[in-house]
């Protein structure tokens, strides 16, 4: 790290920025409550993709993170974190070899397996290792993506006992179509009717199968409801450690009209290149920059009030002005709040860390591009 901007507002644009202040107070707020509520928690860290950050979330008291892709694992396993779930079926010979070769330095490495073929595939490439790896059966809690349904877990979970590779070690199940439901009380009703099933198969399983002690699901938008189940061990949220337009536009317990109780830590900063126009500016942050599927990205700050942000192609933003307002002019640089902050942390190299406008270090977005 060298040669750091001492103020943020003179960053080269578009950047993304880590205001740790929030950050911090993000991590100590969700480990606090796993705490309280006798969970464990492991994060996701497909949202961030950072092992610097995963690597925070542990030393806060995490039993471990999550990975969606081998990739993703093989980065956090070089960084030197190696109690990593992996959430997605490994399905074919390639990422199955990886997969075994990473448990020669990550030997606590848990992968989730949903069908016979994978269960096969996995079994076989361990016993030409000579080795064995700890497993979930992954349980479909509605999302209907990926996982067995709940009628056929039972009979798949005896079909990994009787593979002498496979340790089965207790159930995934992830209800991702619950996570943005905007009224709390219907995304509560909702995620916790969604998982009784899984929760039943846990039950048996842990009945009858003396290495079945992992539950592990969740989310950002129901971690504090799913925590109500007592079959949950631990919880899988991702986002709480950024935030995004999307996850704070949706109804907490606190309250009905936004995500009250973590605060957006991650900010990403444009510039404004042309102010040629009446009622709007042209600002350097577009497609490339901020992924669209979401919620719009939210400008703050109270000089920039009422001012709305819209994409205007791959290079550039549009933001418009209010009637009452002069538009800002040419280099003025603006914070947004990103609409989906996962897809949009994957376009970026670096997180510059803030406290206040200091910008005080770097991290690395080492696990950026990793989707095999």
């Amino acid at each position: 790290m060298s040669a750091l901007t001492k103020n943020k507002l003179e960053l080269d644009t578009p950047c993304l920025v880590l205001d740790l202040d929030i950050l911090e107070q993000n991590l100590r707020k969700v480990q606090a409550f796993a705490d309280r509520a006798g969970k464990k928690l492991r994060p996701h860290a497909k949202t961030h993709k950072c092992s610097a950050l995963a690597q925070r979330q542990m030393e806060a008291g995490a039993c471990g993170v999550c990975a969606a892709k081998v990739s993703e694992a093989e980065a956090l396993v070089k960084a030197g974190i190696d109690k990593i779930l992996i959430t997605g079926p490994v399905a074919t010979p390639q990422k199955v070899k990886r997969l075994v070769d990473l448990l020669a330095t990550a030997p606590s490495l848990i992968a989730v397996v949903d069908c016979k073929e994978g269960i096969e595939l996995l079994d076989a490439a361990l016993h030409a290792k000579k080795t064995t790896m700890n497993v979930l059966l992954d349980v479909d809690a509605g999302l209907h993506r990926t996982g067995a349904t709940p009628a056929d877990a039972l009979g798949l979970a005896e079909y990994i006992r009787s593979r002498p590779a496979l340790r089965l070690c207790g159930i995934q199940a992830y209800a991702g179509q619950v996570q943005h439901i905007r009224s709390y009380d219907e995304r509560k009703a909702t995620s916790l009717k969604c998982l009784q099933e899984a929760a039943a198969v846990f039950r048996e399983l842990r009945a009858a199968v003396e290495t079945c002690t992992i539950f592990s699901s969740s989310g950002t938008g129901t971690f504090d409801i799913d925590a109500a189940i007592p079959e949950v061990t631990e919880l899988q949220p991702g986002s709480y450690v950024c935030m995004d337009a999307d996850y704070l536009a949706i109804g907490s317990a606190e309250d009905a009209a936004r995500f009250a109780m973590f605060a957006p830590a991650l900010r990403l900063l444009t510039t404004v290149v042309s102010n040629n126009q009446k009622g709007f500016v042209t600002v350097d942050a577009g497609l490339k920059s901020l992924y669209k599927d979401g919620g719009v990205p939210q400008i703050i700050g109270p000089e920039h009030s009422g001012m709305v942000y819209d994409w205007f192609g791959d290079e550039y933003g549009k933001v418009t002005c209010p009637g009452h307002r002069k538009a800002p002019p040419v280099g003025t640089v603006m914070e947004l709040v990103t609409s989906h902050c996962d897809p949009t942390i994957n376009l970026f190299d670096q997180y510059y860390l803030t406290r206040n406008t200091d910008v005080v270090g770097v991290w690395p977005i080492d696990l950026r591009g990793c989707s095999q």
